[in-house]
């Protein structure tokens, strides 16, 4: 008998986290603009650009005089640009919030980070279901000061 009693209140505890846990967020008070914008928050000039086989990316910053990354389009593969511009100085990468996703079959379920010193960063994003490749080139950011590191 007690540990029925125990069972129940158990149960309705875990209903009650439920329904707390799938209430909607309510909206505040204030007129909220959620307008997309095309500036980034930082003084650099953020552009969204089609690229190759309809892959959509963000081009951030101006590029340097001379820099090798002027020759990349949105949609590379990591093997055309290493091919195409050399090494990275350093990379890395790490998963998105996409990764823990129950069936997300689709890509951006990690990102791949190469950094170039004294040009900037390209982030490539993959991971669809079955993809094991390095990802496409989803995000080029231009920065002279470039430490190299990441």
């Amino acid at each position: 008998m007690m540990t029925n009693r125990f069972s129940y209140a158990v149960a309705a505890i875990a209903v009650a986290f439920l329904l707390v846990g799938c209430q909607t967020a309510q909206k505040s008070g204030g007129p909220a603009t959620a307008t997309p914008s095309t500036k980034a928050e930082s003084p650099k000039d953020t552009q969204t650009v089609k690229g190759i086989n309809d892959w959509e990316g963000e081009i951030t910053g101006k590029p340097a005089p001379g820099s090798k990354f002027t020759k990349l389009k949105i949609g590379m593969s990591m093997k055309q640009v290493t091919d195409l511009i050399g090494s990275p100085t350093d990379q890395g990468a790490y998963i998105t919030g996409k990764a823990w996703i129950p069936f997300y079959y689709g890509s951006d379920r990690y990102r791949h980070e190469l950094v170039y010193k004294g040009q900037g960063r390209l982030i490539f994003s993959g991971g669809s279901g079955g993809d094991y490749s390095s990802g496409y080139l989803t995000s080029i950011i231009h920065n002279a000061k470039e430490s190299g590191y990441r």
